[in-house]
C-alpha cells in the first residue's frame, strides 16, 4: 500500500472517509446496474426496466465520483436525492398487482431505506463540515493572535521555572557557561 494513500486516508475526517466510501459504493453499484440491469430486474419482477436502471446506473456513477472529489457535500445529497427516486420506483413496484415477486421488493426497500438513511447522516454531516465554503472568507488582518497587547505579554513568562520531574539531567544551554577551552583543545572559532 502506498504510504502517502495510508497517511491521506488516515487523516481524513470521518464524515469525508463516509463520503469516500459510499462513493465507492456508488461505483460499483452503477456499475451493475449499466452492465447487467436484468440481474437487478428479474428478481424484482420489474423487466422491461432495464432502460430506466442502467440511467440509474449512470447516475449512481456520476454520484460516486463527485463523492471522491475533495468536497463530497453534493455528490451525496445527488445520492439522497436518487434514493428517494430509487424508492418511487420500487414503490410502484410494490404495488403493481401483476408482480410475483412483491417481497424481493420489499427487502430492496428496507435495504435502500438503510443506506438512504445513511446517505442523509453523511450529506447533513458534510454540509455542516463544508458550510465555511460557501460564504466569503472571514478577514482576520486585524487580529495578532495574543490575548493581550503584545507590550503587556513580553516578559510575561519570565518566570516560568521547569517542573522538577520535566527536568533533563543535564544543564540547560541557556544556562552553559559554554565549551570549555583549554591549552589543548582548540576554540570552535578558530
Amino acid at each position: 500500500m502506498n504510504r502517502s494513500h495510508s497517511y491521506m486516508s488516515h487523516s481524513l475526517h470521518g464524515s469525508d472517509r463516509l463520503a469516500r466510501g459510499l462513493g465507492w459504493f456508488s461505483l460499483g453499484l452503477g456499475l451493475c446496474q449499466v452492465l447487467a440491469p436484468r440481474k437487478l430486474t428479474k428478481p424484482l419482477g420489474m423487466e422491461g426496466f432495464e432502460p430506466m436502471v442502467m440511467a440509474c446506473g449512470a447516475r449512481e456513477i456520476a454520484c460516486g465520483i463527485g463523492a471522491l472529489s475533495t468536497n463530497p457535500t453534493l455528490a451525496i445529497w445527488s445520492r439522497v436525492g436518487g434514493d428517494a427516486l430509487d424508492l418511487a420506483a420500487l414503490a410502484a413496484a410494490l404495488r403493481d398487482k401483476h408482480n410475483p415477486k412483491k417481497e424481493n421488493v420489499g427487502v430492496a426497500m428496507a435495504a435502500l431505506g438503510a443506506v438512504t438513511a445513511l446517505d442523509l447522516y453523511c450529506a447533513t454531516k458534510l454540509q455542516k463540515r463544508y458550510a465555511y465554503q460557501a460564504g466569503p472568507t472571514p478577514d482576520y488582518s486585524d487580529r495578532s493572535g495574543f490575548p493581550h497587547p503584545v507590550d503587556s505579554m513580553r516578559g510575561a513568562a519570565s518566570d516560568f521555572e521547569t517542573p522538577k520531574d520535566m527536568r533533563a539531567a543535564l544543564p540547560s544551554p541557556a544556562k552553559s557557561p559554554g565549551p570549555r577551552v583549554t591549552p589543548t583543545t582548540r576554540s570552535p572559532i578558530e
